[in-house]
């Protein structure tokens, strides 16, 4: 993939899925099942009753959150409540996805949108960086910005999920090793839970990715929520996810 590919894509300030397609570069991308192409709906079912007090989650990150290019109803957010209502947990979860934002601009807001909730969520999925990548910002700020969130969430009392990224090899070994080391290091040092390469499943999907070659479609978001909804749900707390007696 040409640098000026990539200059073009920072310039529309689109989501991260770019890494995945330019760590696919040099492969050809497998032929998809057209069986597969559809993934299962979380929800088609669901007999498991809803039950327990409402868990608030926040999901704040960038347009992989925000939903680009599809309907308010097939973000990963609000997919993403319906997997876990089926799963049966009383679940609320707030769409603070910003299309085109960067750790830092997601820093500058993230006070802000904390103070806005209504209450304090039980958890904060936090999916940034990608952005970072496409603007080549130094792994070193893209870490102090997460830094500040996190340590921001934790003085609160909220969980957090970390949603990460990986840089493609050819932005070069060095800015790779520094970048993809940024959420293995941050999720060890203040114990979060960690989704290592969370867009992992659309990576050699194309038939899941839009036009664009960026972001996901309604089905690749299906794919996303279908297999990262375990992983939510251990990361909310213990005693919020079990139903009242």
């Amino acid at each position: 993939m040409s640098h000026n590919s990539v200059s073009r894509w920072s310039k529309r300030l689109m989501a991260p899925v770019v890494a995945l397609a330019l760590a696919a570069c040099g492969s050809e991308a497998p032929t998809a099942n057209p069986e597969e192409t559809t993934p299962s709906d979380p929800i088609a079912n669901a007999v498991v009753p809803v039950m327990g007090p409402e868990k608030s989650i926040l999901a704040f990150g960038d347009s992989l959150f925000a939903g680009y290019n599809v309907d308010p109803a097939d973000s990963y957010p609000a997919k993403l409540q319906n997997a876990l209502r089926a799963r049966g947990i009383n679940a609320k979860v707030r769409n603070a996805g910003v299309s085109g934002d960067t750790s830092a601009a997601g820093l500058q807001r993230f006070e802000f949108t904390l103070n806005g909730q209504d209450d304090t969520p039980d958890l904060l999925i936090l999916e940034l960086g990608g952005n970072d990548l496409l603007r080549r910002i130094e792994p070193a700020q893209t870490r102090a910005n997460l830094t500040a969130m996190i340590e921001g969430a934790q003085a609160r009392g909220i969980d957090v999920l970390l949603m990460g990224m990986k840089a493609p090899p050819n932005f070069g070994p060095e800015y790779q090793a520094d970048f993809d080391a940024i959420y293995s290091d941050l999720a060890s040092e203040y114990g979060v839970d960690l989704i290592p390469f969370w867009v992992a499943p659309v990576a050699a999907r194309p038939d899941l990715i839009q036009a664009d070659r960026i972001h996901p479609t309604e089905n690749g978001i299906e794919l996303l929520v279908a297999e990262t909804v375990d992983e939510v749900i251990a990361a909310i707390p213990e005693s919020e996810t079990e139903p009242a007696g």
